[in-house]
């Protein structure tokens, strides 16, 4: 893994959410809210579930105590989450252009997970499972958004590279 790869994955991540959230922005709030019986009830806890990991993580990676994760109820809809997540992704961007080297992605980060659990691993493979963590829930949020009877955004990696060719 080098840090291009992270940079681009990165890249992708933002405009795969960026995708989401238009789509979002035009669901009904009852049907936002809406409980799917999902592994986080529905759209709203999903994404509240991604940002929250988001910013679980970069604390993680930051050296920062993580003991709190985001709760759904903490959000009364919609807009509180973009702003919540516009906020994290502007400090993970900021976090991503301070890493310089690939060096920078292979140090270890030692961490605690939310049971107090310690472990000790590559940075990049952190970055990585969080991209992938949170290509999953988009994935999930795709199947609400179909079960409403509306069209959800395309937000394969593949499309992320025909739309920016001179990321290669």
């Amino acid at each position: 893994m080098h840090l291009h790869d992270i940079h681009l994955l990165y890249e992708f991540n933002y405009w795969a959410k960026e995708l989401l959230l238009e789509v979002l922005e035009t669901i009904p709030h009852e049907q936002y809210v809406k409980d799917f019986g999902s592994s986080h009830g529905g759209i709203h806890g999903t994404l509240v579930h991604i940002v929250g990991a988001e910013d679980l993580w970069l604390k993680r990676w930051k050296g920062e105590s993580t003991i709190n994760f985001m709760q759904a109820e903490n959000f009364p809809g919609f807009e509180s989450v973009r702003d919540a997540w516009m906020e994290v992704e502007m400090n993970m961007m900021g976090f991503c252009h301070m890493l310089k080297t690939d060096g920078d992605i292979n140090k270890t980060i030692a961490y605690k997970d939310l049971k107090g659990n310690a472990y000790s691993q590559p940075l990049y493979q952190l970055m990585q499972h969080l991209v992938n963590h949170s290509t999953y829930h988009r994935g999930q949020i795709t199947t609400m958004i179909r079960l409403l009877g509306m069209k959800p955004a395309g937000t394969d990696m593949v499309m992320f590279y025909r739309q920016n060719p001179s990321t290669t």
